[in-house]
């Protein structure tokens, strides 16, 4: 680690925390098949102390956050650190990218020297594919090969997960007519794409698949893909996020995953998977990204 400041790692810092409590499951328990992120980008917040006795009233088994925040890891004495992912997003990038393998490296022998059970990976987001559709013509951004297949084949290695942030959300904002409501918050029975063998009934079945193709062509097979954010905002954009859009896109997403059909590529596969978020945080900047929470803070 003396090879980096603290600053850079810390920037490029985030952990994910398994609650080792397990509770019954009754119907919006259903949040115990999924983990929520827990993010701290706001002044009216409650304590670390009561968010965490919150997560285990709804049946939450699994958190993401990201940063070592003392008082948050103080808050959580009951629990097993399963990941640590190196950045949120740092790939592909000017700035961070090409820190974000050495750094795994030095982490990952920085636990196996502790005899720590704790697995080390990076976050990207679907900036790093250069076409995702169909699904099987999933491809990587020429900057995101450079950057990322390295850290890919060394995840391979152990069979550690690569974290993928995807967001259907988006793609509906930025192309209404063509990626319908429908398809991108799951509430929709009907086969929208047909790739090969393969049908597509929801996008987010088909941005996972994207990014399981795009893998494979640089060689690496059966990488465990965890999604850890996925979300629908409930306000900033109009008709085009509101609580109900928020509630239909969460809910439906949460029985999806429930179900453990798993994508038509990976067929009766569970999706692991973290909503994001929890709270809606008011220093995050002004618009979508200060709705994305399931709930207001109180």
């Amino acid at each position: 680690m003396e090879d980096y400041s603290k600053n850079l790692f810390l920037l490029l810092f985030s952990c994910t925390a398994l609650i080792i409590s397990y509770y019954n499951v009754d119907s919006l328990s259903t949040a115990s098949v999924v983990g929520l992120n827990y993010g701290l980008l706001g002044d009216n917040l409650p304590s670390p102390s009561n968010v965490i006795k919150f997560y285990k009233s709804q049946n939450v088994a699994k958190i993401r956050i990201f940063e070592p925040n003392k008082d948050v890891l103080n808050a959580l004495p009951d629990v097993n650190i399963t990941f640590i992912t190196v950045g949120n997003q740092a790939i592909p990038g000017d700035k961070h990218g090409p820190h974000v393998l050495p750094v795994i490296q030095s982490l990952t022998d920085l636990v196996k020297s502790r005899n720590l059970q704790i697995s080390i990976s990076t976050t990207v987001t679907t900036t790093s594919l250069a076409r995702l559709k169909p699904p099987s013509a999933g491809v990587l951004t020429p900057q995101a090969r450079q950057q990322l297949v390295p850290e890919l084949r060394l995840l391979s290695q152990t069979s550690t997960p690569i974290f993928v942030n995807i967001y259907p959300y988006y793609f509906h904002a930025s192309d209404p007519k063509n990626v319908p409501l429908e398809y991108a918050n799951f509430n929709n029975d009907q086969i929208v794409v047909k790739d090969g063998a393969l049908k597509y009934s929801n996008l987010f079945d088909a941005i996972f698949d994207a990014s399981l193709w795009a893998m494979e062509k640089e060689g690496v097979k059966g990488l465990p893909l965890v999604v850890s954010e996925t979300g629908w905002p409930s306000a900033g954009n109009g008709g085009m996020t509101t609580p109900a859009l928020q509630y239909t896109y969460i809910g439906n997403f949460v029985k999806h995953v429930a179900s453990g059909k798993g994508t038509p590529k990976r067929p009766n596969s569970r999706i692991d998977a973290y909503i994001f978020e929890t709270y809606n945080e008011n220093q995050k900047p002004v618009g979508i990204y200060q709705h994305f929470g399931l709930y207001d803070p109180y």
